[in-house]
């Protein structure tokens, strides 16, 4: 049986324009109280938004504390040179609040790109600008690379969820990149002994891949 296939055009314009949500919504807590959620604004990043990263770097650090989950440190001058390249989404709240951020990188000439450091400031969570966030770093990873392989390692199973709705599938580390410096950047993590120990085999985090010959999958 033949599987039929979809096409999307990544380099339309509305993919990698500012993107906000399309409404107000609401949130119900504990079938009691509405919440009215804010509205977002998710964009590919330029030299304005260098302003953000201390912010950045601070909530992605506390919240690794707070969740005692390893975290890969990325100094303040590497995000900042990505966003200055385009390479990473910035989202802000309707009061022109900091909200969110995530990054690309490329591996091995463009074989590989990571999709990384997806962080969400606290008073934003549970209001789904994570997925939003998510499907903005992954369409611009397939805009930039439409051939590479994209990977992504990480602990949190929100995140393995919003993967696997964008047609990434769990695999072996072998699967991943060689590129030492990639695995360099583990040395910040507190679980780089453990893999260290595996000899890069594997470790607390689930790898997961997108490969673009496969079948593309709906959007989220």
């Amino acid at each position: 049986m033949k599987t039929l296939k979809r096409t999307i055009d990544f380099s339309a314009p509305y993919f990698l324009q500012a993107e906000p949500f399309q409404e107000k919504r609401t949130l119900s807590l504990n079938n009691q109280t509405t919440v009215e959620l804010p509205d977002f604004r998710v964009e590919v990043t330029n030299s304005d938004h260098a302003f953000w990263v201390k912010e950045i770097c601070e909530v992605t650090l506390s919240s690794a504390i707070a969740r005692g989950t390893g975290i890969s440190g990325r100094s303040p001058e590497f995000l900042i040179e990505k966003i200055n390249k385009g390479e990473a989404v910035i989202a802000f709240a309707d009061n022109g609040k900091w909200a969110g951020f995530s990054f690309i990188s490329s591996w091995d000439n463009g074989r590989y790109v990571s999709n990384s450091g997806l962080i969400v400031a606290p008073e934003f969570r549970h209001t789904g600008l994570a997925k939003t966030i998510k499907r903005k770093i992954f369409e611009l990873s397939r805009k930039k690379y439409p051939d590479a392989l994209i990977f992504s390692l990480t602990t949190g199973l929100a995140v393995m969820k919003m993967n696997h709705e964008l047609g990434f599938e769990p695999v072996t580390y072998s699967e991943l990149t060689t590129d030492e410096l990639f695995w360099e950047n583990c040395k910040s993590c507190v679980n780089c002994p453990i893999l260290m120990s595996k000899e890069r085999k594997n470790c607390l985090c689930t790898a997961m891949l997108y490969d673009p010959k496969n079948e593309i999958p709906t959007a989220l």
